[in-house]
This record gives structure tokens, C-alpha cells and sequence, in this order.
């Protein structure tokens, strides 16, 4: 009897640590200005225990994890133009990947980890591109006179969703990851941007002012149905992110006075506010495992 309780305590245990680990990993990193200056930051899902990732005099934006979360990729301006930089995830070992005079920027890992898709202009208008971890092996995929970014990995890594004004105004497109076969899947005269797949590939969030202000949108990933799921009358957007099993996604909205991060259903109910700070906090990034 007393073997048959050492094992069952011991797996109790285990079991206890495995959740306390998996709560833990649930994370969003943001951007934040209460510290005087624009810097990333993580916290738990519920918007407790918020940490500074980056401690530095430049601007320092536009976070996103890696897929095994280990690494957080980001955007700064500490070498005087904007440069794609990544990180460990407790903020250690900054390295700048892209090391140009151009600015490099809207960092979107591949779903193997080998691979970042960003936005450039370096070849005189802005296109994205893609390089491997290292910075190396970089690769135009766009090539076209339009403006091209707001790059976003499908989970299968074949596709890219991306923003391009070549219809003459901003657009949610998709194309294969080698850059072929370019498809619009939004059709309006509004401005549509920052698309995220959600992690089983089947809708994209993103932000549109079709409705008269900004607001967060899901489509199916063809396309079809645009829902708006934030539907306030305040700003609503910044880069939303879905949460690892897909049911939750995190935003940014001015709606109590200045910009907050918050989260909400899927389809859009029970919209929380995580972050309270007279600050701004902004660009959310949920982390996926």
C-alpha cells in the first residue's frame, strides 16, 4: 500500500509540474512604453507578471516568437536604421540578422524554425524577403512595384499571407512560400492588413476601417466570410495574434483612453483588457507553445 501511494504521488506530481510548465508557457509578448521608451516585454496570458525582454536606448518593436518559443525575432533601430534582431526568450544573445542600410522590418518566422520572412526596402521599394535564421541565404519573393509586406507564415509553411497595395490599395493576399502565385483574398476599398493564421490554417485575423474605424476582422483563409469580432467604436488592431489552440486572440485597443492590449473569443466574445498602464502597450504576441 505505501509503494501503490509513492507512485500515485509521484504521478500526481508529475502531472502537477507538466501544467505548471504549460501555464507558464502561456505568454504574450508586447511592446510597451512604461519605461520611457518603446520596449518588449512579456507576460502571462492573463495579463499578470509582466517582464522587460529589451533594455535599450533605440526603439525596439514588433516582436514575434519563434515556434518552439524559444526565440522572440524583433525589429530595432539601435544601429541607426531598423533592423530584423532576434533574441533568446528571457531577452539574452540580441543579434542583428539582416545588417543593412536599408530598413528591414514585420519579422514572421517559418513554422520549421528555419526560416524569417520580413518586409524591406531594400531594393528601392519595400518587398518582402525571406533569410535563414542566421541572416543568411536571403531571398526577394515579391518582386513587384507595389508596396508588399505584413508577411505571415501559414502553419503549413506553403503559404504566405502578405498586405500589398498593387490593386492600389492595402490588401490581404496569399502566395506560395517560394513567393509564386500571388492571390487577393480581400476585395474592398477600405485598408486591410496584418493578417495571422489561426494555428490550424482554416481563418485569418486581421485589422480593416470598413466599418468607419479599425477594427479586428476573421476570414476564412480563402477569404470568405469577413466577421468583425472587435465591433467598438474605439481603435481597434495592431498586429492581433491567436492563441496556441486557437480559441482566444489577443489585440491592441484605445478603448479606456489609451492603447491597451487585450483578448478576446474567437468569434469575438468576452473581450478582456490584460494590460493596465497609463502607458501604451501595444503589438501583441501570443507565444505558441
Amino acid at each position: 500500500m505505501k509503494l501503490m501511494t509513492i507512485i500515485l504521488c509521484a504521478i500526481f506530481s508529475a502531472a502537477l509540474l507538466a501544467g505548471q510548465q504549460s501555464a507558464a508557457r502561456s505568454s504574450v509578448a508586447f511592446v510597451s512604453t512604461r519605461d520611457g521608451k518603446e520596449e518588449i516585454y512579456v507576460m502571462d496570458a492573463s495579463g499578470s507578471h509582466s517582464t522587460r525582454l529589451t533594455n535599450n536606448d533605440a526603439w525596439d518593436g514588433y516582436p514575434a516568437w519563434s515556434p518552439d518559443g524559444s526565440k522572440v525575432a524583433f525589429v530595432s533601430n539601435r544601429d541607426a536604421n531598423l533592423e530584423t534582431y532576434v533574441m533568446s526568450a528571457n531577452g539574452s544573445n540580441a543579434t542583428n540578422l539582416t545588417n543593412h542600410s536599408a530598413n528591414d522590418f514585420d519579422p514572421d518566422w517559418s513554422p520549421d524554425t528555419s526560416r524569417i520572412a520580413f518586409t524591406s526596402n531594400r531594393d528601392g521599394n519595400f518587398e518582402i524577403y525571406t533569410m535563414n535564421v542566421t541572416g543568411s541565404n536571403l531571398t526577394n519573393l515579391t518582386s513587384h512595384p507595389g508596396w508588399d509586406g505584413d508577411a505571415a507564415w501559414s502553419p503549413d509553411g506553403r503559404k504566405i499571407a502578405l498586405v500589398s497595395n498593387r490593386d492600389r490599395n492595402p490588401e490581404i493576399y496569399v502566395m506560395n512560400a517560394d513567393g509564386t502565385k500571388p492571390t487577393r483574398l480581400t476585395n474592398h476599398s477600405a485598408n486591410d492588413f496584418d493578417p495571422a493564421w489561426s494555428p490550424d490554417g482554416s481563418k485569418i485575423v486581421f485589422t480593416s476601417d470598413r466599418d468607419s474605424n479599425f477594427e479586428i476582422y476573421a476570414m476564412n483563409a480563402d477569404g470568405s466570410s469577413p466577421t468583425n469580432l472587435s465591433n467598438h467604436s474605439a481603435w481597434d488592431g495592431d498586429n492581433a495574434s491567436w492563441s496556441p489552440d486557437g480559441s482566444k486572440v489577443v489585440f491592441t485597443s484605445d478603448r479606456d483612453g489609451n492603447r491597451e492590449i487585450y483578448a478576446m473569443n474567437a468569434n469575438g466574445s468576452n473581450q478582456v483588457r490584460l494590460t493596465n498602464n497609463a502607458a501604451a502597450d501595444t503589438s501583441p504576441a501570443w507565444r505558441p507553445r
